[in-house]
This record gives structure tokens, sequence and C-alpha cells, in this order.
């Protein structure tokens, strides 16, 4: 295997590490990006783009990092702020007035970002070419009572967060989340992330192949760990709102290698860019990236600071959520105590880690579902490595 790219003195251990994922942890085609001190230390990139059709991964090669976006996303919001254009803490209606419906007035925007407004799920799913389109599906959360009373619980929004706080940025901006993100974020900062993949560069996109998944349905619940047994039988009960909150669409699993669904806005799932382009977004999160910084630290600071803690009633799982980034945790290692960021199904990664003056991205094509993926929590204890070693 070819490993490409450019790896700084003192940052070896992380190119050893990247190795490994494909000699050991099937990567197929991946890249992984470290920023120190607001520039580049680790890039790197190796294998195929789409095996079928032989495309090697180049340098400029981008992928889809589903929840990945959602970090972006978040930035978007908090960029708002930054210029006062908009209030976390203010009612999702003074933005967004037909929002109100189903005794949500009162439900600040804050909760939309941290996971809290209990708008995880949808009564009736919304047909996909439907919510591709962006309004009915908008008109659907606006009309959705929530699943529990807002600000007492957090669960994971894992499709709807998009759509939720994209409303926002678009009723604000006058622009689509997508469009709001390249003019205000990836144009300026020289960042390659598109939600709404322009059809000229999908040439450039890697395929996504997936692992074998294992069937929820043929695993008896007696043979499960005791301590795992609930969120078993929510994986096996279609009606779970573990189920249902990634069925908000019909069908409810997108054919996320498609043009359709490439070149539409899924603010919380379809983001499409490089590892070079989320750790540099995330290296301007926390200081200058040539001269530019995205966000005041008094802006960042509201929006890293923890909002919620404890068992997710989504995944049921215990997690830490800020104003739209995940926060380090023992289910959700990231960098430092203070690292801030979001995974993405079946491996992606990025986050920043202030304390470390560190940014961080690591995106493959070869998806793996569940816990047990070594290559994204290998590289960063590389990187962990070779900073102690560094002193």
């Amino acid at each position: 295997m070819t490993i490409s790219g450019t790896v700084e003195p003192g940052f070896e251990l992380v190119k050893a590490a990247f190795e490994r994922n494909f000699a050991e942890h099937g990567d197929i085609g991946a890249a992984v990006a470290v920023y120190r001190d607001g520039r580049p230390v680790v890039d790197l990139w190796g294998g195929s783009a789409d095996p079928a059709a032989g495309r090697p991964w180049e340098r400029d090669t981008m992928t889809l990092v589903y929840s990945a976006t959602k970090g972006v996303l978040a930035t978007a919001a908090h960029l708002l702020v930054e210029r006062g254009q908009l209030d976390l803490d203010a009612p999702v209606t003074r933005y967004w007035p037909e929002f109100a419906a189903a005794g949500k007035g009162e439900i600040p925007v804050r909760w939309l970002l941290s996971h809290q407004a209990g708008l995880a799920a949808l009564d009736k799913p919304v047909p996909l070419d439907a919510a591709l389109s962006w309004d009915p599906m908008v008109e659907a959360l606006a009309a959705q009572r929530p699943e529990w009373q807002p600000g007492t619980a957090h669960g994971y929004h894992g499709r709807t967060f998009g759509w939720l706080v994209g409303e926002v940025i678009r009723r604000i901006s006058g622009r689509t989340p997508g469009r709001f993100v390249a003019d205000e974020i990836a144009g300026p900062l020289g960042v390659e992330f598109f939600i709404g993949l322009p059809e000229a560069e999908r040439g450039r996109v890697a395929r996504l192949n997936y692992a074998p998944k294992l069937d929820p349905s043929a695993v008896s619940i007696e043979d499960v760990p005791e301590e795992l047994r609930t969120i078993a039988a929510a994986m096996q009960d279609p009606e779970s709102l573990m189920n249902r909150a990634f069925q908000v669409t019909d069908p409810a699993d997108p054919d996320f290698n498609s043009l359709a669904v490439q070149s539409a806005e899924i603010p919380s799932s379809n983001g499409i860019g490089t590892a070079r382009g989320l750790a540099r977004l995330y290296a301007a999160l926390i200081g200058e990236v040539d001269g530019i910084r995205l966000l005041s630290p008094s802006t960042l600071a509201d929006a890293v600071r923890e909002q919620a803690v404890g068992i997710d009633r989504v995944v049921m799982m215990p997690s830490r959520i800020a104003s739209g980034y995940m926060l380090s945790s023992g289910g959700l290692e990231l960098g430092g105590p203070g690292s801030f960021g979001h995974p993405g199904r079946g491996g992606s990664l990025a986050f920043a880690d202030p304390a470390r003056a560190l940014s961080f991205a690591y995106v493959p094509n070869y998806i793996i579902e569940g816990a047990l993926d070594p290559r994204g929590s290998g590289l960063v204890a590389a990187l962990n490595q070779a900073l102690d070693q560094a002193g």
C-alpha cells in the first residue's frame, strides 16, 4: 500500500497508524490530517477511491462524512451568533414562526443544537424525494410534537438535526445552509467541503463501501450481556425511538452514493469534503489559520460549553453534548479533556483540542458500523503518543 502526502518530523507515529488501518483494519481508501498551531503537520492519503473502477485515492479526493457534517453546520450557526444575528437562547419562533405548532413555542434555538428539543423522530416519515427538496421536511418538523418534554433530556437527532438547525440558518441568512457554508466558511478559508455537492465535483468523490452489518433480529436477547439487553431490545423493535430517529424519510436509508442524495442538502448527514479541509476548519475555530479565525474566543467558549450529559434517549449510551458539537467522554474519545468535534457514521472523525492548539480529521470510504472500529481511535492514540514523546 502506497501512502502519499507529508508528515512533519515528530508525527511519524500517525503515518504508521494510518498504514496499519490498511494492513490490519480493512481500510479501502482514506485520508488523515492534523493541524498544530494553525498549520498542517500531517496530510496523508492512500488506497482506492473506487475499487470497482480502479480509481486511486488522490490528494484532492473527497468523501461523504455522514454526521461529521453536524460540526460544520454547528459552526455556521455559531458564525451567525458571532455576527449578532442569532441568539441561541431566544425561542426558535423568533426566526421560524411556524415552529410554534404542537406546543413548541418556548423551545430555544440552543436545544436544537444540543439535541434536547425532543424532535429526533417524525410520526410520519417524509418521502425521500420530498425531503431532498427541503421544504416538506421542515414543514413536517414544524408540525411535529416533541417525543419528550423539551429541555428535560437529550436524544441524538441523527437526521433531523440538519433540517432543524439548517432552517434557522436559512431564515436568518436567506441562504440554504449549504450555500451559507460555501460563502461564509469554505470559500474564505479555502476549505473543500460541500453540503450539496456541485455536479462538477462528483468525479472527485470516493465511492462508499459498506462492511457487512449484523442483523439485530438474528440475535437472541438471552445471548446479550445483561447490561446491553435494553439496547438490544430497542434495536430489534421497529417502533423504538432508536429506530424511528433514523427513519424520518421513506425509504429510511437513502443511497448516499447517488447523485440525487449527494447534490441535495441533508446538513446532518451528507457533507462531502477532505480530511485536510475539516482539520483546517477546526484549526480556524481555535486560532488563526492564514490570518483567518472563524469565532472569537468568547463565542467559541459558549459554543463548546456542556449542555447535556448522561444517557442519550435515542442511542441509549452516555454522551456529553455542547451546542452542536460532541464533547470528549468515555463513549467518545476525541483529543484531550477540552476537545470538541463530531464523529460520522462508519468512521469519520473531526475535532479540535484547544489546550494543545490541535485539530484532527480522518475520513474513510469503508463504512464500518458499530462501536468496534479501531481506525480513528488508533490514529488519535498515535497522535497523542507523538505529542507525549515530543514533550
